[in-house]
């Protein structure tokens, strides 16, 4: 089990459940506004800064150890003053941390068991350790231990911070499905009128489990409970009780639809898929044309991140990391 009583981000923890009141008192614009303008001051818990810019937090929800830690590692080099790293390990998994950047890094987790409503809770505590660690966090992007990097940092932050629609500059990369032939089926996987009032049918949404969330929306995400407790009640057919997959694209979609981009940036191949599971790519499969196809998507932007590969696929990554993954 792991022990979390000499992590720093403990007292980060502790200090957003005193701060999440006011959250529910002041709109989280104001917040990050507040933050912005302080160029001279500090964030917590009490990070100094001389010249803040927007920073990405990176969520990693795992319940085994990040055997791509050294991928990423060559991803962050020299942004240290751009990103922060956030982990939930499941405590009943061996996790172990990697050092590096990832040092200390770990948050209080709870158990969490897939096509549950634990996964959503776990992902709300990574999105409020990092509100209440540093203010100058502004997206936030979840991932798995699976999940490798399709492009340098800098192009991400880029695509991140230099959108150009001018009614919604800043926007979440979530996906948001409202035409899935399995809606009906999940939707009254708690019961015919489970949902309701709070959810009706055309308002149930369906999505990919991982997304880059402005911090508009994750603070907003960390307050909600109303939605919730609908995704929270138990399922009678668990072949169609996936909690993770629809309650961040329900609630954003009923809370700001416009908001939010409909598609996510994380890569994942179903054709070949396993119980459920994406597919899982081995070592012999990685190349330049893979990562280069993985990049391709139907939507104005590329995808940045791709899931599901084998722990052995960590050598031939590294090996193509710089000439072609990094080299944008």
């Amino acid at each position: 089990m792991v022990s979390y009583s000499r992590t720093p981000l403990v007292l980060s923890y502790a200090v957003v459940l005193c701060l999440l009141p006011l959250l529910f008192l002041f709109p989280p614009e104001l917040l990050t506004l507040q933050i912005r303008q302080n160029s001279a001051g500090t964030t917590l818990p009490g990070r100094k800064t001389i010249d803040p810019k927007p920073k990405i937090a990176f969520l990693f929800l795992t319940n085994s150890n990040l055997s791509f830690a050294p991928l990423w590692e060559l991803f962050f080099e020299g942004n240290s003053h751009l990103y922060n790293i956030y982990i939930h390990a499941d405590p009943a998994s061996s996790f172990v941390s990697p050092g590096g950047v990832f040092a200390d890094r770990s948050i209080p987790a709870v158990r969490t068991q897939r096509a549950t409503a634990t996964l959503i809770a776990a992902e709300k505590r990574l999105l409020a350790a990092a509100i209440a660690d540093d203010g100058l966090n502004l997206y936030f992007a979840l991932l798995s231990q699976h999940c490798i990097p399709l492009h340098s940092f800098r192009f991400l932050y880029r695509i991140l911070f230099t959108q150009t629609d001018v009614r919604f500059p800043h926007r979440s990369f979530i996906e948001i499905l409202s035409d899935d032939p399995q809606m009906g089926e999940r939707y009254a996987a708690r019961g015919e009128a489970a949902m309701l009032p709070e959810i009706p049918f055309k308002k149930f949404r369906k999505g990919s489990q991982f997304f880059v969330m402005t911090r508009r929306h994750a603070a907003m995400v960390v307050r909600e409970k109303r939605v919730l407790k609908k995704f929270e009640l138990p399922c009678f057919q668990k072949h169609n009780c996936y909690p993770e997959e629809h309650y961040f694209p329900t609630f954003l979609s009923m809370a700001d639809s416009d908001g939010c981009t409909n598609y996510t940036v994380t890569r994942v191949q179903w054709t070949g898929s396993l119980d459920g599971h994406p597919y899982v790519f081995g070592p012999g499969e990685v190349s330049p044309e893979l990562i280069r196809r993985l990049r391709i998507s139907n939507s104005s932007y590329s995808f940045m991140f791709a899931r599901k590969f084998s722990v052995d696929c960590l050598e031939p990554l590294v090996q193509i990391a710089r000439p072609v993954i990094f080299s944008d």
